[in-house]
């Protein structure tokens, strides 16, 4: 039996994979997240994104119990304005700084995912582009006081507070800001083998 595996402790990206009724495991990755200089936006999303499998990967090889097929779903998300990558705030007045950067204009958000069974890979990614309306410093500090978005690219969520009064615009996958293209997901996953084809097809 082919198990899906996901590798992330996100709870978002585990919300989204019940969303679309895609039964899933959660194995952590261990890998470091290091992304080689040189690399564009995309390039860096994917090159994590396959890390994060491939030492999920050898979780599942080096665990005896382990049997049957499996496919492993890594993502990772950036945020990029310009040709900047946004990264994760590391405290109140970074989340701050990050969130006046991306007020009035628009980013990109870029998924990177990687598909990996014992035998095959797949590597795709998602870009959305997300337009703020200028955010008044007192909002900025409200959303980070209030939701302390340090763990997540760029500081915001956009299914939080600040995605509702602040967003002007998106164009592409809203559930890939969130941090998986479901939709793209669940077509590359039937062309991998991973799932029955949808009804109908």
């Amino acid at each position: 039996m082919n198990t899906i595996i996901l590798a992330s402790q996100s709870p978002r990206r585990q919300q989204l994979l019940q969303w679309a009724e895609i039964p899933f495991e959660v194995r952590v990755s261990g890998s470091a997240e290091n992304v080689p200089a040189g690399l564009s936006p995309v390039e860096a999303a994917e090159h994590i994104a396959c890390d994060k499998a491939l030492s999920v990967r050898e979780q599942l090889e080096t665990n005896l119990a382990s049997t049957g097929g499996y496919t492993i779903i890594a993502a990772d998300t950036i945020v990029v304005l310009g040709n900047r990558i946004i990264g994760k705030p590391s405290d109140r007045l970074e989340a701050i700084n990050t969130l006046s950067q991306l007020s009035g204009k628009t980013h990109e958000v870029v998924t990177g995912v990687c598909l990996l069974s014992a035998t095959a890979q797949k590597v795709f990614y998602e870009e959305t582009s997300v337009s703020f309306e200028v955010l008044h410093r007192s909002q900025i500090e409200h959303y980070v006081d209030h939701y302390q978005p340090y763990d997540k690219a760029g500081a915001y969520a956009i299914q939080e507070w600040i995605g509702v009064v602040g967003i002007r615009s998106i164009r592409g996958d809203f559930y890939n800001v969130m941090g998986l293209p479901v939709s793209r997901l669940l077509k590359e996953l039937r062309q991998f083998g991973a799932l029955p084809p949808s009804p109908g097809s």
